[in-house]
């Protein structure tokens, strides 16, 4: 069957780099690349046509214009018009299918004559709104499977936008959406809200499937996803040898549950519970220094690939495997042929299996930006001192990542928990001890915060400490605190930190009948000093 051509445009170099993605990301679907083929203006070969001629007969022969709007309206022609203006003035006259992108949440910056453009499309069809590569390829994807299902081609959705079997609005929980909306809008400047409606924010990340829930959104924000027919699997085995060949006995063992976020927060401390760390002094910094033999960012990224883009129609589960000498994390998956022999090191085409998951993840920061985190890994790998990473194909194993330890292999009577070495001017025993509090402290604070666990590091939470320090001392102005807290922003001071804390009840106004009053302090509640207390047992010698 023949496939059907995407326009898409422009021709304004403003857009460039996401025509390019959007155009990878499509002819490396393994779906989308049966049923599309891509048209890029400036993919077409020299020639002695006129550019106008030449984009314009495009799409006369496209089936579907996909309109990307920016916020420079381009060069213009005699009559003023730019060449999207005149591309999507003639996909309207031949009544072609058109799928309208406006990039960026806000009208700030953009031209006059593009938010003309942006009107007049939206009078006439429905346009969304996006502010990143990761939510356009997204948006995308679920318009072309959408496309593809209404017009008969496909009659099963992919796994992700499928509905989930028997799931209803019920069975998604209330309070991981506002989570989810207060942390997306933060960071990402996400379009919705806290408060938001459940209904418009499933809509707004095409996590519906008709009138039903897809199975990214019970993996996003289930009660119990696992407890639903088709993600039983979607669980994560954590599994940690005394030795380099694994096998019986072992020394720790989980099974975690819960949705993809939780998933992921729960096997990275896991992880980090278990390796050796080099604990310094007090010299360093306001808090010993506590340094993991692989780095933090690297056992994230690595079980955030594995929950991310497995296969979750599947039987099979991620896998995470701490041995003596490595970490190993595999997924129910196929590898990307198109990566296959690939330097993962260097930039390479963003190939999410699962755009509707992969999506949230970046509005949450759980993916710093699309197709850099492997490139990251080998970084954050190479700065620590270890191997480079291995991640490809493995047969029985779907995709496989290894990361190898720094530390010699220990024989099978003495684990790494109990190695008399000394790291630093402490035992590694003791080093673990100090993680585990560092964890308990860094995890309360990300719940304070609202913010992603991964995302709240040990200098975060030494800001928050001089920010509490100081509301100890006497109530203080907000301005006062944002001080302490080395911050510049105002506004990011008062989002990301003030308003939480005062909501997770560690700090206290001194007028809460008139929050805005100029007289208005901050001090310090027993539950904020109980953390301060706990904090600072960290810099203890």
């Amino acid at each position: 069957m023949a496939r059907s051509i995407l326009f898409i445009s422009s021709v304004q170099k403003e857009l460039a780099d996401e025509r390019r993605a959007l155009k990878s990301f499509i002819v490396n679907d393994a779906l989308l690349r049966q049923h599309f083929e891509v048209f890029l203006f400036e993919d077409l070969p020299a020639s002695d046509r006129h550019a106008d001629q030449a984009y314009l007969h495009e799409v006369d022969r496209c089936h579907l214009y996909i309109g990307l709007f920016g916020k420079a309206y381009g060069h213009t022609d005699a009559p003023g018009l730019s060449p999207t203006e005149r591309e999507f003035d003639r996909a309207t006259a031949k009544n072609k299918e058109r799928l309208i992108y406006v990039l960026g949440n806000t009208d700030e910056a953009r031209d006059a004559r593009m938010k003309d453009l942006v009107r007049k499309a939206g009078e006439q069809l429905i346009r969304k709104r996006v502010d990143s590569i990761s939510e356009l390829t997204a948006a995308v994807y679920a318009s072309l499977i959408e496309h593809l299902q209404r017009t008969g081609v496909i009659r099963h959705l992919p796994y992700d936008a499928a509905a989930c079997h028997g799931a209803t609005l019920d069975d998604l929980d209330p309070e991981k959406v506002e989570r989810f909306l207060r942390i997306a809008q933060r960071e990402r400047n996400y379009a919705l809200g806290p408060g938001t409606p459940m209904a418009q924010v499933l809509t707004h990340l095409n996590l519906f499937d008709g009138d039903r829930p897809s199975h990214a959104a019970v993996l996003l924000f289930g009660k119990a996803p696992q407890r639903h027919i088709g993600l039983i699997s979607s669980e994560v085995k954590c599994v940690h040898y005394p030795t380099t060949a694994g096998g019986k006995p072992m020394l720790d063992y989980k099974i975690f549950k819960g949705s993809v976020f939780e998933l992921v927060d729960q096997a990275v401390h896991f992880v980090m519970g278990k390796l050796a760390h080099a604990v310094g002094t007090r010299s360093e910094s306001a808090a010993a220094p506590i340094t993991p033999e692989i780095p933090r960012e690297v056992v994230i990224e690595a079980i955030v690939n594995a929950v991310a883009h497995r296969d979750y129609a599947s039987g099979a589960s991620v896998q995470v495997e701490l041995f003596t000498d490595r970490l190993e994390v595999s997924n129910p998956g196929t590898f990307p042929p198109s990566l296959v022999g690939v330097d993962l090191s260097r930039a390479h085409a963003s190939l999410p299996h699962n755009p509707l998951i992969a999506d949230p993840f970046f509005l949450t920061r759980y993916i710093e930006k699309a197709g850099t985190g492997l490139m990251d890994m080998y970084a954050k790998c190479r700065a620590a001192g270890l191997e480079d990473p291995q991640v490809g194909p493995a047969p029985g194993r779907g995709i496989l990542q290894v990361v190898r330890r720094r530390v010699p292999a220990t024989t099978p009577e003495v684990t790494p928990e109990v190695t008399p070495e000394v790291t630093g001017d402490v035992t590694i025993q003791a080093a673990i001890q100090v993680e585990a509090l560092k964890t308990s402290v860094l995890n309360d604070l990300s719940a304070a915060l609202g913010t992603p666990t991964i995302q709240v590091t040990i200098q975060v939470a030494m800001q928050v400490a001089d920010m509490l320090d100081a509301a100890g001392l006497a109530p203080r102005k907000s301005a006062v605190l944002q001080r302490a807290m080395g911050l510049q922003s105002l506004d990011h001071f008062r989002r990301a930190y003030r308003i939480p804390l005062v909501a997770a009840q560690w700090l206290a106004m001194t007028d809460p009948a008139s929050p805005n009053s100029p007289q208005q302090r901050y001090r310090i509640t027993p539950q904020g000093q109980t953390w301060l207390d706990r904090f600072n047992a960290l810099s203890k010698p």
